[in-house]
């Protein structure tokens, strides 16, 4: 194993804490992992981490030099790329984890666009509304739909999303419209449990964010799910458009509260905070957002 091999082996040790995960995560053998540690530690004269029985820590020797190996590996893959760049042809792998709905109604097209496109890059796609962790995971570029991000998060913002409070006609019919959103607790509300939200949604009353409390006796953690509920007159849904569009054109729902606005979901393109973002990962972003601004354009126009 080279010099640069063995940088690369000691940064993922380190950012894993474990040798077996890394072991599994490159397809080798535990005892190749740490002979191979063990081998930089005897060239280096220093300890580099610490082992106890539940993981490993790095001394202060192994967090020096694992910053320096970052600046290194940082600057031979950017010169890498420099190169590559030249030749015009994004080539290489791609992990992206993008999330469940707006990924299959927005992002599975572009994807497979993107792959026609470039047929040398190769794309693993991983379809969940879970968080990933980009780094333990070994993920290239994750996209994520939210209104505000994490302190530290390294996103570029790729495009954006409408909210809309939605009822069917029947449910109207039967329990009333609201007028405002102060009276949605007296509402039967499908509450959208992912990311932990509290009982609440929040509108735009006069210019100001207001928090409004719902009472929510059916929840799930996916969009999809909770509009056919509101189609289904079980209550009062909020949603964005990429998901309340095709029952909104069957008129199965309807927008309510319209002189209330619900604050935009921004689309960002997470990256991993510890690399040079490669130029296939670039191109990637680039074309994504192009897309995701052409298909806005698109249903602006149809409205």
């Amino acid at each position: 194993m080279d010099r640069l091999d063995a940088m690369h082996l000691f940064v993922r040790v380190a950012e894993l804490g474990s040798f077996s995960a890394v072991a599994q995560q490159l397809g080798l053998a535990r005892s190749v992992v740490t002979r191979q540690i063990a081998a930089l530690e005897t060239h280096l004269g220093v300890k580099l981490m610490a082992r106890s029985t539940r993981r490993l820590a790095l001394t202060s020797a192994g967090t020096a030099y694992l910053e320096k190996c970052r600046v290194i590996l940082n600057l031979v893959e950017s010169a890498e790329t420099d190169i590559a760049e030249e030749r015009l042809t994004p080539r290489g792998n791609i992990r992206i984890s993008v999330p469940l709905s707006f990924g299959i109604k927005r992002l599975a097209p572009l994807l497979l666009d993107f792959s026609r496109r470039y047929p040398e890059v190769g794309l693993d796609m991983d379809y969940s509304d879970r968080r990933v962790k980009l780094i333990e995971e070994g993920i290239d570029l994750s996209i994520r739909v939210t209104r505000r991000l994490d302190g530290g998060d390294i996103a570029r913002r790729i495009g954006s999303g409408r909210m809309h409070a939605l009822a069917s006609a029947d449910y109207l019919a039967r329990h009333g419209r609201p007028q405002h959103p102060a009276e949605l607790i007296h509402h039967e509300c499908l509450g959208y449990t992912a990311g932990g939200q509290m009982p609440s949604w929040q509108f735009i009353v006069d210019g100001q964010l207001e928090s409004f409390p719902v009472r929510s006796r059916i929840q799930a953690n996916n969009g999809d799910v909770l509009t056919e509920a509101a189609a289904q007159g079980l209550g009062i849904t909020l949603q964005p458009d990429f998901i309340a569009e095709e029952w909104l054109a069957a008129k199965r729902i309807e927008i309510i509260l319209a002189d209330y606005p619900v604050p935009e979901l921004g689309i960002y393109a997470m990256l991993p905070s510890n690399r040079h973002v490669p130029h296939r990962v670039r191109v990637l972003m680039d074309f994504l957002a192009a897309g995701l601004a052409v298909s806005e354009d698109v249903r602006s126009n149809v409205k």
